[in-house]
């Protein structure tokens, strides 16, 4: 359950507006992380936004033992493993999320 002491990664760029929704959680950001770096950072995270350059791929779900939710802000989920996501009970949303999410504003 997400509730305000909820970790959550933020992998990609999204907006400040973007961020500013997710000001109840502690929000860390950390961008353009290859895959072992994202393995070592996924570990201690409940929730983990992502838009099209991470991949969140078996071996980095295979480390996030406390991930409750992935969203993926934008259209598609090729960058995510939903099978193996959904073999954890990590739930996997996508979502176009226009100006909030949308790193251009």
């Amino acid at each position: 359950m997400l509730v305000p002491e909820t970790k959550v990664l933020v992998a990609d760029k999204i907006s400040e507006h973007g961020l500013s929704v997710l000001s109840a959680f502690q929000v860390d950001v950390h961008l353009g992380m290859n895959e072992d770096e994202l393995c070592k950072r996924i570990p201690e995270y409940s929730a983990l936004i992502v838009r099209s350059e991470t991949k969140v791929t078996k071996k980095v779900l295979e480390h996030a033992n406390k991930l409750e939710v992935i969203g993926r802000a934008g259209v598609g989920v090729d960058n995510i493993d939903v099978d193996v996501a959904t073999k954890k009970g990590v739930i996997v949303l996508n979502r176009y999320f226009g100006i909030f999410f949308n790193s251009k504003f």
